[in-house]
């Protein structure tokens, strides 16, 4: 009794002086409030404004004039003058839709960019991790190399890809011993060498990113998971992929949308879609729509499509991840 009585006389005494205890927990004036959000919560964001407002500028507009376009009746003769502009509501979207060609090319630009994604990835971590293992020079020289990859513009790069394996003059050929086989000709074909060339340009980029990440990574815990008799494939799995996660939303986000809606590598490489359009994707398609064809209605209907369909991936990825308790 009396020990806890001089227990709590002490506990009284450190109390600083002009501080009150602790509050009652009922409601009334005594109550504390609700916290009011600081200044320094809204620092990021006036930091980030001035940006905001340009992207906003510069995305908004485009964006309200490609759904408005989709909208009406516009071809040639409404650009030219020679008929009014008139104005079809979803008409263009009930065309679009119930065009059978539009659900194949769709079909096949989701495949063909999975594909991509997931190529890019696979590449760009396992260089990633390599680039942890080499020694200084040899992780200078690959990086240097992936940059130079990064930095080829997608025109060059496609058109250095068709030398690489041209059916006459092309050294894959002689090294695979395929005489003139023609890689753009078949259909699977020419999209898995548009995908070769896709991987190359867009790895370097996952690559430097998960790198970044992983040079974060306390050496501790790798080493530990390594002295535990954990393989390289297994420390991956088990160990930086967790910690590594917010880092492989972005980079896998960012692959998404930017194979999601290839056009250079596909028309430099295929001629325009490949033979009878094969190898169409809807960026492709939509600017045969709308240029080829003088569809300009329509090639804006697919361009809101293309947007949406990647909104809803992006919303629905990131909504995953929370649910799975993952802070972004």
């Amino acid at each position: 009794m009396t020990g806890s009585v001089s227990q709590g006389v002490i506990e009284r005494r450190r109390v600083p002086a002009g501080r009150s205890g602790p509050r009652p927990r009922g409601g009334g004036r005594g109550s504390a409030a609700a916290p009011r959000p600081s200044a320094s919560s809204r620092t990021p964001w006036l930091y980030l404004a001035p940006a905001l407002v340009v992207l906003g500028g510069l995305l908004a507009y485009p964006i309200y004039q490609l759904g408005l376009i989709s909208l009406f009746h516009y071809t040639q003769a409404q650009v030219s003058g020679g008929e009014p502009t008139t104005f079809e509501g979803f008409g263009n979207y009930a065309e679009l839709f119930g065009d059978e060609q539009f659900w194949q090319v769709l079909l096949a630009t989701v495949v063909f960019a999975a594909a991509c994604v997931a190529g890019t990835l696979a590449v760009g971590c396992a260089l990633a991790v390599l680039l942890t293992r080499v020694r200084a020079v040899p992780r200078l020289a690959l990086m240097l190399a992936a940059l130079g990859a990064w930095a080829t513009p997608a025109v060059t790069g496609s058109t250095v890809w068709l030398l690489l394996f041209d059916a006459d003059f092309g050294p894959v050929n002689r090294m695979l011993g395929l005489g003139d086989h023609s890689w753009t000709y078949g259909r699977y074909s020419a999209f898995f060498l548009v995908l070769l060339e896709v991987v190359w340009c867009s790895f370097p980029f996952v690559m430097v990113t998960v790198y970044a990440g992983i040079r974060a990574v306390p050496a501790e815990v790798l080493e530990a998971a390594a002295l535990d008799g954990a393989s390289q494939w297994r420390i991956w799995r088990s160990v930086l992929a967790p910690m590594l996660r917010p880092i492989l939303v972005v980079v896998t986000i960012q692959s998404v949308i930017w194979d999601f809606k290839v056009f250079t590598q596909i028309y430099v490489m295929t001629g325009g879609g490949g033979i009878a359009g094969q190898n169409l994707v809807l960026n492709v398609y939509a600017y045969q729509r709308a240029f080829a064809s003088s569809q300009y209605s329509l090639g804006a209907a697919i361009g809101v499509v293309m947007l949406l369909i990647l909104l809803a991936v992006t919303l629905v990825y990131l909504r995953l991840l929370r649910r799975q308790g993952e802070e972004l």
